[in-house]
């Protein structure tokens, strides 16, 4: 299952990023997959202050997102990295990384996020498909906007045929390990929010009592 953000970045974040992404180094992005001839992008040169400050405005989006919190449960938030698609650029059917290093310790992707920067209308193809079973599911996402989705499906990057396709991703490790068992978590969640106040208290009680006990059993120690 994949959630989408509709809102998660401010106006007043996505003009500074824009300006950010603008004035910031980008190098090759075959220098974190050498080996993969189908990945054509540029990412963000993190030893650069204006795409670290771009990282800190778009992890501090994903810290306040209520979505990001029911549906990725996150216990470590990897720096969300700028990426920069001309026309040819694409990325080949591929699953994220199991672990990734972050500050000299390894983090378990369990949720990857896409933040889209460019408005969708400004560059042609450049599709996030993500593949569920033998179906495709694609998405361009509202500037501003950001998906999450299991870090285990295979997904690509559709060839951009004209514009330049902006995003920035990020990779999440859950208290919950599994994607199944998060997407229990999270559908209980939303019954409670949305019913709670609907039922009688002895209901809502066991609700609270159902989700809240799943969550202790199947939470990574």
């Amino acid at each position: 299952m994949f959630m989408i953000d509709d809102e998660l970045l401010t106006s007043g974040e996505l003009s500074r990023i824009r300006v950010l992404l603008g004035a910031g180094r980008f190098i090759d992005g075959r220098s974190t997959n050498p080996h993969n001839n189908t990945k054509v992008s540029h990412i963000a040169d993190m030893s650069d202050p204006l795409m670290r400050e771009a990282s800190d405005i778009a992890a501090a989006a994903i810290q306040r997102s209520l979505m990001a919190r029911n549906y990725a449960m996150p216990t470590c938030v990897a720096y969300p990295s700028a990426v920069r698609y001309g026309p040819g650029g694409q990325y080949g059917a591929h699953t994220d990384a199991a672990f990734m290093n972050i500050a000299g310790r390894p983090m378990r992707s369990d949720v990857s996020c896409t933040i889209f920067i460019s408005d969708p209308a400004s560059y042609a193809g450049g599709e996030l498909v993500t593949y569920l079973g033998s179906e495709a599911v694609s998405i361009k996402g509202a500037a501003g906007a950001a998906v999450f989705y299991p870090s285990t499906t295979l997904h690509q990057v559709n060839p951009v045929l004209s514009g330049e396709r902006l995003v920035m991703l990020t990779f999440i490790q859950s208290l919950v390990a599994d994607a199944d068992r998060r997407d229990v978590l999270f559908w209980l969640e939303e019954v409670r929010a949305r019913e709670g106040l609907k039922m009688d208290w002895t209901s809502r009680v066991r609700l609270s009592y159902v989700r809240e006990n799943l969550m202790r059993m199947w939470a990574a120690s």
